[in-house]
């Protein structure tokens, strides 16, 4: 081998960097887990919502770290400056954790969210809320459109516009050629360019509320998040490894941050408003419960409100039996100040309803029909939600928006409670004096309103001349958390719509952990079998090949953490996939090697040959390999694009280390005088002189095959497939019992139609772990439906918990006992429409690829139909086998992305196989141009058994110890792979090449085929 002092200068140079990189992730290991036990020590299970102190006690040790310079490469933590591989350095935990690998959602546990920003928000605030009937209705029809579409939203709406718009044009002063956007759009403008102008606006507010969730998301606190947009569908993936608390993340995210500052009513001015509906429903009632008496209601006048609030407050009191009668709106106690009065918060929607009925708002006095009402921030320890009423007009419009704000920051009230600090630019100070002088002379309150709710409204009193300097700060009820998070919404400024989350995954830290000890325990277990099988079939070649082997390892790793890979759990199955895989490019080259030492050729000549000859065929191996694995890269999302990612390096590597560092080895042995037989006493002349007659068997081989996929597409059409919520929509839970219980029982009792009367519970692993699954509300994507379906979920399941088990702890799922929800996934149907038909693309666009690769290699298109016809008969098989067992299986079969992963995966091995074969046919086309095409294809096939079975034997064992003691969530991605190993390594022998011979034999045909590789060869 030519050049190799520049092979050994770049695997030093790669050795050395992967390691340097690497010891940046056993470092920050060596650290969190030190902060895991001193966060353990502080707080035993004895203190209440221990695991809360815990998580916090944890991240306090680690923000107390960030500055502090650690050693790289050490065992104890020293803030001192030491030696590392590299020369002298230094450096922080942030800098530190920053080059460490990182982990996904599914090792590190977390939360994953796609959101989809409301481009129908943003169109309505370009056109200034045009009141047009055209205009709205494009709208509605877009919405109704996106239900089975795969075009955006703004596609939609054109598409709807154009439908019914009659004379009206989108440059329409009445739509968009308005105030707001006089400078792009003219009236006289056509509807396409408009269109054109359009595009580019909804694109920029996308770009601005990425900017807005990006910033958001820096200062949320956790390691590694990733934020990015997905194509121009205006959906935002965000992933926070680590992340545990939802409903924190789930208020960063679809915060839209409109900060606004009102002046507000007092209470004496709105309570008689209150119980003058109040008294009217009463009154209504009455009429309801006789239809003979007609009851006039009587207004209340204003000066009996005093009188009023003590009859009605008494009565509450005295009577507890009859309060729905005499209080049918649920006053709890009225208020004072700014607060109207107080209600239940289950009664919200309630008393909202009857306070902004057009009735009854025609009790108020004129100068008050604008009032607007809103509800304060509910304490997260009380049931009772505080009522305000400001002083609107009739456009809407605050005093003061949030526009104005400049900066905001955590900071603590006179009474040391946590606060947020905001500073206003020139002009919005100036407002802000005026507003708070008025206050100031009318002893008024200002309410200051974030997203319709009012966090504070403070009164404003010995300051003649108003608040100077344009600083306010918002106080309440804040946790310190609450307060840093809102400081952070208010300084990354507002969304420029709203902001909904069409899917999600929460993972339990507990869960991840377990990932990870099991996907390790595979890894080791299939490693171990590989480097002892190499060795055991070619002898010392073999350790070559190991030592190559476990460099590539090393090497995939280090190139992830440089990179800035998320190392995933199929990022994991991908990396021992890659095992089982990397070692065929080495028993390719030994196979040929011992090939030409059977011809009488020296060890120098055979090793030299047998490279030489093996590199056509690991080249298209790994290209086809390498191409399905791209295709997978560009349409997955999350777990799925890591194990794609993985998938793509590891092939990388495993060329540069079969082809080079075996070689390396390889000539430095032999070059100091040992002799290497590549076999064993028992593998010599295993295969050698094999002479199976394949073509004679090929219609035993379409019976069989012709019967295997009738089945498959009888059960297709009849079984179907289980198919996933990331296929169907959906909400998905995996819970933790703390012993076995009966999937039946549960079922019946979730379809009680008090629950959730419809939802799917199988068994996942043990007996006391369960995957639940329901369509629920499931076009309800609200935080208020995610909080009120899991709670419906702990409720129903309380009897089969822990007694005393609180729903906080059922939601962390996290402590010493595990118990609880472990996993929770939500997928919109408009997404999960879009994910199936990706995946259908996908897996198209993979063999279409696959077959113009091979036409182009092989230049014929009996190959290439042999190969697509090979890779159709395995897909359908697997998804046959999927249909005809997913009933019985004692694991989950669901259909998902990462079933597709395994299909394009499948489709990956059987093409490795298959062109294998078609080089080696190719090569005996050449060279024994006497015989006919009949014997040259079953020599080939002879020829390369051993190989092709070599390849599948450690393939295979990988794949089954991945599937015994790996993750209980790859089950089903392991077993379409084992499904697919086997029918892969089979059609390659009996249906593709056969269908090439087929589609060849004749006389013209084959002569012309064998004509033709002479050519090519030749050139």
């Amino acid at each position: 081998m030519q050049n190799k002092g520049i092979v050994k200068l770049f695997a030093l140079l790669f050795g050395l960097v992967s390691i340097y990189q690497l010891s940046f992730t056993f470092k920050a290991n060596q650290i969190e887990d030190a902060a895991k036990k001193a966060a353990v020590a502080k707080y035993d299970e004895t203190v209440d919502g221990y695991q809360d102190l815990r998580a916090e006690a944890e991240v306090r040790y680690l923000d107390s770290l960030k500055t502090e310079k650690v050693q790289v490469g050490e065992n104890e933590f020293e803030p001192i400056e030491v030696y590392n591989l590299l020369g002298v350095s230094q450096y922080t935990y942030t800098e530190v954790e920053n080059n460490a690998m990182k982990l996904g959602l599914d090792l590190k546990g977390g939360i994953n969210a796609i959101i989809q920003i409301s481009v129908k928000d943003i169109l309505k605030g370009l056109s200034n809320n045009s009141k047009d009937p055209v205009f709205n209705k494009a709208l509605a029809e877009a919405e109704e459109l996106q239900k089975d579409a795969q075009e955006s939203y703004l596609e939609s709406f054109f598409r709807a516009f154009d439908a019914i718009k009659g004379d009206t044009k989108l440059a329409s002063p009445d739509i968009f050629a308005n105030r707001n956007l006089r400078d792009d759009i003219k009236p006289e403008m056509s509807d396409s360019e408009v269109q054109s102008i359009l595009e580019r606006k909804i694109d920029e507010s996308i770009v601005s509320a990425f900017e807005v969730l990006r910033n958001r998301i820096d200062g949320f606190g956790v390691s590694s998040p990733n934020i990015q947009r997905l194509g121009n569908s205006g959906r935002i993936l965000i992933e926070l490894p680590g992340a545990r608390d939802k409903k924190r993340v789930v208020d960063i995210i679809t915060k839209t941050a409109q900060l606004q500052f009102w002046d507000t009513y007092k209470a004496e001015e709105l309570l008689p408003y209150v119980f003058q509906v109040n008294q009217a429903l009463v009154e209504a009632a009455k009429e309801d419960e006789s239809d003979e008496e007609v009851t006039e209601v009587a207004e209340v006048e204003q000066d009996s409100t005093t009188s009023t609030i003590d009859e009605l407050t008494g009565q509450i009191e005295t009577d507890t039996t009859n309060v729905a009668n005499v209080n049918p709106l649920g006053i709890q106690f009225p208020g004072g100040g700014p607060v109207i009065a107080n209600f239940l918060a289950k009664d919200k929607e309630k008393v909202l309803t009857a306070l902004n009925d057009p009735k009854n708002r025609a009790l108020l006095p004129a100068e008050m029909r604008y009032a607007k009402f809103v509800w304060g921030k509910q304490d997260k320890d009380s049931e009772y939600s505080a009522l305000y009423a400001i002083k609107s007009n009739r456009e809407g419009e605050p005093e003061l928006s949030g526009a104005v704000i400049t900066d905001a920051r955590q900071d603590y009230d006179e009474l040391s409670r946590p606060a947020v600090s905001m500073q206003m630019n020139p002009k919005g100070a100036r407002e802000w004096q005026e507003i708070t002088k008025k206050a100031n002379q009318e002893n008024g309150y200002i309410a200051i309103v974030l997203d319709d709710i009012v966090y504070s409204a403070p009164s404003v009193r010995n300051q003649p001349e108003g608040i100077a300097g344009g600083r306010s700060q918002i106080s309440g009820s804040f946790t310190l958390n609450e307060a840093v998070d809102l400081a952070n919404v208010l300084r990354a400024g507002k969304l420029p719509a709203s902001a909904e989350i069409i899917q999600a995954d929460e993972v339990g830290p507990s869960l991840g952990q377990e990932a990870i000890d099991s996907g390790m325990k595979s890894f080791i277990i299939a490693l171990a079998f590989v480097l002892l099988w190499m060795v055991f079939y070619y002898g010392k070649a073999g350790l070559a090949a190991d030592i190559a082997l476990l460099l590539n390892i090393l090497l995939i790793f280090g190139v992830l953490a440089s990179l800035g890979a998320v190392l995933t759990l199929p990022g994991i199955a991908g990396i021992v996939l890659t095992i089982g895989i990397s070692v065929d490019a080495n028993v390719l080259i030994f196979e040929r090697i011992r090939e030409e030492l059977a011809k009488g050729k020296s060890q120098k000549e055979s090793i030299k040959d047998g490279f030489s000859n093996a590199l056509s065929s690991i080249l298209d191996a790994n290209i086809t390999t390498g191409l399905t694995a791209l295709i997978l890269f560009v349409f997955g999302t999350g777990p799925i694009k890591g194990f794609a990612t993985t998938l793509i390096i590891g092939i990388l590597t495993s060329l540069f280390t079969a082809i080079f560092i075996t070689r390396l080895l390889i000539d430095w042995w032999v070059n100091r005088g040992g002799t290497l037989d590549f076999a064993t006493g028992m593998t010599k002349g295993l295969f050698k002189n094999v002479n199976i007659d394949f073509l004679k068997k090929r219609k035993i081989a379409y019976v069989i095959s012709g019967a295997l996929i009738l089945a498959s597409l009888g059960s297709l059409a009849t079984t179907g497939l289980d198919q996933g919520i990331d296929f169907v929509g959906g909400r998905t839970y995996q819970v933790r019992f703390d012993q076995p219980v009966s999937t039946e029982e549960i079922t019946s009792v979730l379809n009680d139609p008090n629950v959730f009367n419809s939802a799917e519970v199988k068994t996942i692993g043990s007996a006391n772990e369960l995957k639940i699954s329901t369509k629920y509300r499931v076009e309800d994507n609200s935080v208020e439906a995610d909080t009120e379906i899991q709670t419906m979920l702990f409720e129903a399941l309380k009897p089969y918990l822990p007694t005393g088990m609180t729903y906080e702890e059922f939601d962390n799922g996290s402590g010493e006992a595990k118990i609880g929800k472990m996993l929770s996934s939500k997928v919109s149907p408009t997404i999960a429409d879009d994910i199936k038909k990706s995946s259908f693309w996908a897996v198209l666009g993979s063999l279409v690829v696959v077959f113009l690769y091979i036409l182009f290699r092989f230049k014929r298109w009996q190959f290439s139909l042999g190969a697509v016809a090979a890779v159709f008969h395995d897909v359908l098989i697997v998804l046959g086998i999927f249909s005809l067992t997913w009933k019985f299986m004692p694991f989950s079969m669901e259909i998902d992305q990462a079933f597709i992963a395994a299909i394009l995966t499948v489709i990956g091995y059987s093409l490795n196989d298959t062109v294998v074969v078609f080089d080696r046919i190719r090569e005996f086309l050449n060279e024994h141009t006497s015989w006919n095409l009949g014997k040259t294809i079953n020599a080939s096939l002879n020829s390369t058994l051993s190989r092709t079975l070599n390849t599948s034997v450690t393939t295979l064992v990988v794949l089954l110890a991945m599937f015994i003691f790996g993750a209980e969530s790859l089950r089903g991605l392991l077993f379409a792979l084992i499904v697919g190993v086997v029918v892969g390594t089979y059609s390659s022998m009996f249906i593709a090449t056969p269908l090439m011979y087929d589609t060849a034999k004749k006389g013209d045909a084959a002569e012309s085929l064998k004509k033709k590789v002479k050519e090519e060869d030749e050139e």
